[in-house]
């Protein structure tokens, strides 16, 4: 799974897990990857959504977006601006050479170190908000869902893998092995319905759901103020 971590409090992701595991390497190879073949499958559905959705004009926020290749295709289609959420420091120098290359300084921040579900207080709302690869690195599914959700003003969308036995055997297999070496990274299978009843619980309602063997991305659009 590309990325699933939490914490052993049960309650948040453990930074120190966090960057051991996406750590200037992992950045380098993302970074790379995008700049031969664009963006994956997933991520190509996820703009796609979000760009029959209205993007034109639009603020994103995006929760744990690493270098950052989302948001950049979303400025390409229109968006106006993005706020982009990052625990690992090593996405930074990756992330700032790609939006000086697309020419987006001035049009995209980053902050370092920021819980959205523990301290959104201090994130302003979005008009659009995304979360790829993130909810199965958070033990607090509802937690994180319901701040995403109460900061998107007109569409949310995020992926999760796939909930099945064979996904759920690889990653307990994963969690003990990294628990054998002594890193606290962790991996989550979160239930799908459980998630969408936490976004429609804030006035999302899902509209787009697309599926491949590993990753699911879920799309809603807000229904009420």
């Amino acid at each position: 799974m590309g990325s699933c971590c939490g914490g052993p409090d049960g309650h948040g992701p453990d930074h120190h897990g966090y960057d051991a595991i996406f750590d200037s390497r992992f950045s380098r190879s993302i970074a790379k990857r995008y700049g031969r073949k664009g963006l994956r499958p997933a991520e190509r559905q996820i703009v796609d959504f979000l760009s029959g959705a209205g993007i034109e004009g639009a603020t994103v926020l995006e929760v744990g977006g690493g270098v950052g290749e989302i948001q950049l295709e979303l400025l390409k289609r229109g968006a106006a601006r993005t706020l982009n959420l990052e625990l690992s420091g090593a996405y930074e120098e990756d992330a700032l050479r790609l939006i000086e290359q697309e020419g987006f300084v001035g049009r995209v921040e980053r902050r370092l170190g920021v819980d959205l579900a523990k301290e959104g207080d201090g994130v302003e709302p979005a008009d659009v908000v995304v979360l790829h690869r993130v909810v199965c690195c958070y033990p607090d599914y509802a937690r994180l869902l319901g701040a995403a959700a109460e900061h998107a003003r007109r569409a949310l969308v995020f992926s999760y893998p796939t909930a099945n036995p064979a996904s759920r055997t690889f990653i307990r297999l994963m969690n003990g092995l990294l628990g054998a070496t002594g890193n606290s990274f962790r991996g989550f299978v979160h239930s799908p319905a459980a998630m969408a009843g936490v976004i429609r619980g804030q006035g999302l309602e899902p509209s787009f759901h697309w599926k491949s063997p590993v990753w699911h991305v879920l799309g809603a659009v807000r229904t009420t103020a």
